[in-house]
């Protein structure tokens, strides 16, 4: 990974989907791995499937006093993280904006976009005081193309793809690299989130086409933490060769 070696990883929202893959993918390349999830039962089962490198650890990323305690009391060989991985988030539901959930709303905004903040905010200084570090935040498509029914959700994608620049801009000449990684469709619990749990539905959006994979999204973020150390991939946007662009909406008299 960095320089070579094992190293560090934190990834956030790792007891299932792209999170779960990314421990994985890391841990068995020899990396140590920190699992932070809220659900503790699914990390203990990926701790006992991957070995002692993976650290599962009970985090809400939301709560910004817990991820700073969290680091406070990382064991002595977990403490320098070399590459944060900012997983953890969702989507709710598919209303127009009008008649949107602001419940919803806030839960998206606060786990993607202020718990991806709190957790970038307590571990750089670490990675800026070692001149090293990587910080991978999962973005998505969403972020860049709107579509009916994205609303805060794409908004909140939208702000992890310019934080991520910014990031990229505040941490010049600090040897700590950024990147972006904003996949399409991809078949996960995602979508059962999304749909309050209604798994049927969650099937219907994936009926018919071969979407990306959780080891899809995976292998791009070890691809791009572990190139070379002076090279820095700003963002990796992928989707299924199944999707791709539509025209237009045009609303018509009569």
């Amino acid at each position: 990974m960095i320089n070579a070696e094992p190293g560090t990883v934190f990834v956030t929202g790792a007891s299932s989907g792209f999170g779960a893959a990314i421990a994985r993918r890391f841990a068995t390349a020899g990396a140590r791995v920190i699992a932070s999830a809220r659900r503790a039962e699914r990390l203990t089962g990926l701790a006992a499937e991957l070995g002692p490198l993976v650290l599962p650890v009970t985090l809400d990323v939301r709560d910004r006093a817990a991820v700073t305690e969290l680091l406070d009391r990382l064991p002595a060989e977990f403490a320098a993280i070399d590459v944060l991985v900012n997983n953890a988030g969702l989507a709710l539901g598919l209303s127009p904006a009008q008649e949107a959930d602001l419940d919803e709303w806030e839960q998206m905004i606060d786990t993607n976009c202020k718990g991806l903040a709190y957790c970038t905010r307590a571990i750089l200084p670490g990675m800026v005081d070692r001149r090293r570090g990587h910080v991978i935040n999962l973005g998505s498509v969403a972020g860049t193309y709107p579509y009916p029914g994205g609303n805060a959700y794409a908004g909140s994608k939208a702000f992890v793809h310019q934080f991520s620049l910014n990031l990229r801009s505040d941490l010049h000449g600090t040897g700590v690299r950024v990147t972006c990684v904003e996949p399409g469709m991809a078949d996960t619990e995602f979508s059962t989130v999304r749909f309050s749990g209604d798994r049927a539905k969650a099937d219907a959006v994936y009926t018919g086409m071969q979407p990306l994979t959780a080891d899809d999204i995976a292998e791009s973020v070890y691809w791009a933490a572990t190139l070379p150390p002076h090279v820095n991939v700003n963002t990796i946007e992928l989707m299924p060769v199944a999707q791709s662009f539509g025209p237009f909406q045009v609303a018509r008299d009569g």
